[in-house]
């Protein structure tokens, strides 16, 4: 019993006698700053804010976790600015490329690469980029010829490097066919990431003659035009830099709103 006694008195003395809540605001804060300087924000803005919810008593740690956090939120929201800023020059740049339209069935903004214009393209079998303001990217297919091909997917190679399409069934609206006097016409969109692998191939290898083959009941094979290559990649790097703007302006909201959501004092 005595010796149970006497470790409880020891504990209860140890407790005692354990840092103030003021020091354990400084460490907290030290603990903070060391986050900072490694990048890890999140850790740091954490350590602060609980500064400021758990030691109220400690008022002058609390303000200067206070000035701490709304530094580090400036910081961090003008790093955010500058890329986005750095990515509205991208695209202004990237634009000089396209031609915008929305007609009456467009629900969005199309990007049209000037190098792919319906002047230069009605009459050939081709692979054309689609490009929406929205950063929405994907291919279709044209088919010209004098047999139907029915084709329902295409195939990008060179060598033993390739990469296939998604299929498009023969009877999704995707796939359109028409004829006029003696000539027929295929057409079809891949869409819903069904065309992501073969952009992403067409940009990585733009330097190889590169061919594609549209396969369905029938073959047909051409050499893709470096031009249409040159809009595939163009269009690849215009959608990510769309993507980019809208995920910054995201998240620099996300900030600017947490920015004022400063934790109150602990009752």
């Amino acid at each position: 019993m005595k010796q149970g006694l006497l470790i409880v008195l020891w504990v209860g003395l140890f407790a005692a006698c354990g840092p103030s809540p003021r020091e354990r605001a400084i460490g907290i804060i030290h603990r903070a700053g060391e986050a900072a300087a490694e990048g890890d924000t999140v850790s740091a803005l954490q350590r602060l804010d609980s500064v400021i919810l758990f030691f109220p008593k400690a008022t002058l740690q609390a303000g200067i976790a206070r000035n701490m956090r709304e530094e580090l939120y400036r910081q961090i929201i003008e790093r955010k600015k500058e890329q986005l800023d750095s990515t509205a020059g991208i695209i202004q740049s990237l634009e000089e490329n396209f031609r915008k339209e929305k007609t009456e069935f467009d629900t969005y903004v199309q990007y049209i690469h000037k190098r792919q214009t319906f002047n230069r393209s009605w009459d050939r079998s081709f692979l054309q980029v689609n490009l929406d303001e929205r950063g929405e990217l994907n291919l279709t297919s044209h088919y010209m010829g004098k047999e139907w091909m029915y084709h329902t997917a295409i195939r990008v190679y060179d060598d033993t490097l390739q990469q296939k399409s998604g299929s498009v069934p023969l009877d999704d609206p995707d796939n359109r066919r028409s004829d006029f006097l003696d000539y027929k016409w295929e057409k079809v969109t891949y869409r819903n990431g069904k065309s992501d692998s073969v952009i992403q191939f067409i940009s990585d290898h733009a330097e190889r003659k590169l061919k594609c083959v549209f396969q369905g009941k029938q073959y047909y094979y051409i050499l893709l035009e470096d031009y249409d290559i040159e809009a595939v990649k163009d269009a690849l790097a215009l959608s990510l830099a769309i993507r980019q703007k809208k995920n910054l302006n995201t998240e620099i909201a996300r900030l600017e709103s947490d920015r004022r959501k400063i934790p109150a004092f602990q009752p």
